[in-house]
């Protein structure tokens, strides 16, 4: 059972989202909050596996609420206006509902939920190498996946960073050559970074919302902000 809260200033809204989860006979609904601070406390209460939350509230935004839980459970934006969705992204939510939200599109929400809850991270199986295929500056270069410790965004391209290899700038988003990597064991951590999971070699965290991070073959740290740190609290439950 998917347990979830629903947050919303508006009583019709949450009326509305509630009709919508009835549908769902694995979802039940053990809160609801009108108000942020309010929705804080049934949060840390509950411990519920999903918070379906407004952005837009009388008293303060959704993201005020996220920032006061410092491992928040799964977060879906329930929100009226588009423009909050890459700041959605940068807290790491799992999914951006724009009202009126759609039967089948909160379908689509409730199965991303259920399949992260079971633990997306399923075993690889033994095969081949696969190779990466990336474009920089006019040449085509080849790099078996297994030696890729890591891509970077750098604004529309990406920086590979590699096992014995300089690091080299590809023509391609993040978004294209995280589509291209077995997942496990690269994981996205933020907006900016994808790792290669296998070559974590040390993390030490700094406080609650700084990590830092090292990986086999690279010689400089990373420093992990909030919603990086989270995501790797994330994957270390998983890999348990």
């Amino acid at each position: 059972m998917l347990r979830v809260i629903v947050v919303d200033d508006e009583l019709p809204a949450r009326e509305g989202l509630r009709q919508l989860l009835a549908a769902h006979a694995g979802v039940r609904i053990v809160g609801e909050a009108a108000a942020p601070n309010d929705a804080v406390a049934l949060i840390r209460s509950q411990r519920p596996d999903a918070v379906f939350l407004d952005i837009e509230m009388h008293t303060a935004t959704g993201f005020d609420v996220v920032e006061e839980l410092p491992e928040p459970p799964a977060i879906v934006f329930v929100t009226a206006h588009s423009r909050y969705a890459a700041q959605a992204y940068d807290v790491a939510a799992v999914d951006y509902l724009l009202k009126p939200v759609r039967p089948a599109r909160l379908a689509e929400t409730i199965a991303r939920l259920e399949k992260r809850r079971a633990g997306p991270r399923i075993p690889r199986t033994a095969g081949p190498p696969s190779l990466l295929r990336l474009k920089s500056g006019g040449r085509t270069v080849l790099l078996r996946t297994e030696t890729v410790i890591a891509l970077q965004a750098e604004k529309d391209y990406t920086s590979v960073l590699a096992e014995r290899h300089a690091p080299l700038l590809a023509s391609q988003s993040l978004g294209e050559l995280e589509e291209l990597v077995p997942s496990p064991p690269f994981v996205r951590l933020d907006r900016s970074l994808v790792i290669n999971a296998d070559r974590i070699r040390e993390i030490e965290t700094i406080d609650r919302s700084c990590t830092r991070l090292r990986l086999e073959g690279y010689g400089q740290d990373f420093l992990l902000g909030r919603t990086a740190t989270a995501r790797l609290k994330r994957l270390q439950t998983e890999d348990r």
